[in-house]
């Protein structure tokens, strides 16, 4: 054949998927470049976890301050956070604000939930299947899916039987629910219900909370941030987020680098109490390292926590139910609170352990248990997510050869960086499982994420690249890196979403590790990406789908 066609154009060059804390950056940055791009959002608006989950309670456990984005000085010049630790209102009021200042609105396309993308080998690009009917193609996918955005129910009969009000904390009605004078009932003791119950024990007639495993908490201590504080932090802000950067998780909090057994024990715990009393992650993320990592370490300052529990809650029986006895503090996400464990000593909460009797069924006005019948007014899910893999396994994602990828993750999570997936060209996840950003404090972790994978872009469209794909061997040593750093830490013997336990969902039961997060900290995550950047993205290999038609029609 003498003459070469030219590949099709698809419709977009980059399709953006979700529009949460991610999703807006992603289109920001492709947007300051002029890319022909689109972000395709299942709801009915941006925000992601903000515009979701509206349930009493819902707030940052990071300081705002380190949460908002760093990349506009004019941004944090212009924004006042009102509350140290703000809630879901003024949170997307803030990203909002963001889309406004920025034009970002125009990019993103509402109520289009992607139920499938599929790779297409003859023209070098995706095809997605978008709720609406479309059918939308493009080069470049890049998933900016939320990690805790596919909510799972519990396996009981009977649920559809209940004549109450009855949701899923991640689906609380954007309608306010009265609560007052009513019945109420909530599943779970996890980080949401613990804010939920802290929120509305003395907003509702009755309370009671079923409980199958108690979670370790801590104060969040919580303040209003005034003009004169604003100004401060905004004086800051570069010392701030040079912090963060530094830190393993991404927060101002630094850990203590003394040895834990060379401090005397009379030091430890008055560290302990200040850090106690202190505002948001500090117990946890200021303490010894060895609480992660040493067995005995561990268990002495679990018991300390486990005393500040019992000065709290004015019934031993009760406050012993509240006392984790299957993991130690800090070996999983510590969920922050404000007055729940106070919420145990009002006369209108009683609490239910599920290990004196499980529960049996939702009934038509309450719930059963093998030991009694409950009578409600509303029943409240605070249930967990489908962690990490949970939203891209909502979506029938085929790569090469038709490879469905919730079949490829089945068994085993692998990934290369947590940005690539071998097999599947042309998808990036800046904040994909085994990357830095579920371990981290999540804004710090997309940006690094994000910048990463625009400089990625850039490089292709700079060298008239149109495919990607990360080699076998590369996402085989991530993936191996990534299991070997759990072998060190504590968290590998918790039952939590980081090590992909959640007994709603068939195949992640009890007795199987997937392998998540990255735990290395994001200083040695952003050197592991820029070491692969700095060799020439050793490990992706690059082509021009031009050049390959040319070959096949020549």
């Amino acid at each position: 054949m003498s003459q070469t066609q030219s590949p099709p154009t698809p419709d977009y060059e980059v399709i953006v998927i979700g529009a949460g804390v991610a999703g807006i950056y992603q289109i920001k940055r492709l947007a300051d470049l002029g890319v022909n791009a689109t972000v395709l959002e299942a709801a009915g608006g941006l925000g992601g976890t903000w515009y979701n989950n509206r349930y009493p309670g819902a707030r940052f456990d990071s300081e705002s301050y380190t949460y908002g984005y760093s990349f506009s000085k004019e941004l944090l010049e212009e924004w006042h956070w009102k509350e140290a630790f703000s809630g879901q209102p003024e949170n997307l009021r803030y990203l909002n604000h963001v889309g406004d200042k920025f034009d970002l609105h125009k990019y993103m396309q509402f109520n289009c939930r992607v139920d499938a993308a599929h790779w297409d080998e003859d023209q070098n690009f995706w095809r997605l299947s978008v709720s609406d009917g479309r059918t939308l193609t493009c080069r470049f996918v890049i998933m900016a899916l939320g990690l805790l955005s596919i909510p799972t129910l519990p396996r009981l009969e009977g649920m559809a039987d209940f004549k109450g009000r009855s949701f899923h904390t991640f689906d609380w009605p954007h309608e306010p629910v009265d609560l007052s004078d009513k019945k109420v009932a909530i599943i779970g003791t996890g980080a949401t219900a613990i804010q939920v119950i802290g929120e509305i024990a003395d907003k509702v007639g009755e309370l009671t909370v079923f409980q199958r495993r108690p979670n370790w908490c801590a104060p969040l201590n919580n303040y209003d941030v005034d003009d004169a504080e604003m100004d401060r932090i905004r004086k800051r802000y570069d010392e701030i987020f040079e912090t963060c950067l530094r830190t393993p998780g991404g927060f101002e909090h630094e850990p203590d680098r003394r040895g834990f057994f060379e401090v005397p024990r009379e030091e430890r715990i008055a560290m302990w109490d200040r850090l106690y009393e202190e505002p948001g992650f500090g117990i946890w993320l200021q303490n010894f390292r060895e609480i992660f990592t040493d067995e005995d370490a561990n268990a002495e300052f679990s018991e300390y926590i486990a005393d500040r529990i019992r000065q709290r809650v004015e019934d031993p029986e009760t406050a012993e139910k509240l006392i984790p006895r299957d993991h130690g503090f800090g070996v999983q996400r510590v969920p922050l609170e404000t007055n729940y464990l106070e919420a145990y000593n009002r006369p209108n909460v009683h609490l239910v352990d599920l290990n004196d009797g499980p529960l049996e069924r939702v009934t038509e006005t309450g719930l059963r248990t093998t030991n009694a019948d409950y009578d409600f007014d509303v029943i409240i899910y605070a249930t967990g997510f489908d962690a990490m893999t949970g939203a891209h396994d909502r979506i029938d994602i085929r790569g090469v050869g038709g490879e469905r990828l919730r079949d490829k993750w089945r068994e085993r999570i692998s990934t290369c960086l947590g940005v690539f997936i071998h097999g599947y060209p042309n998808l990036l996840m800046p904040n994909g499982p085994q990357s830095g950003s579920a371990s981290t404090n999540y804004p710090r972790g997309i940006e690094t994420g994000v910048d990463w994978c625009m400089d990625f872009l850039e490089h292709l469209w700079a060298h008239g690249y149109d495919r990607a794909e990360v080699t076998a061997a590369e996402a085989e040593r991530w993936t191996k890196h990534v299991e070997q750093m759990y072998e060190v830490m504590l968290m590998r013997k918790a039952k939590s979403w980081f090590t992909g336990y959640n007994s709603n969902v068939e195949g992640h039961e009890e007795g199987t590790i997937r392998y998540l997060v990255y735990n290395g900290g994001m200083p040695k995550y952003r050197k592991a990406l820029n070491d692969v950047a700095e060799a020439g993205y050793k490990g992706i290999t690059f082509s021009n789908s031009a050049d390959s038609i040319a070959e096949k029609i020549a």
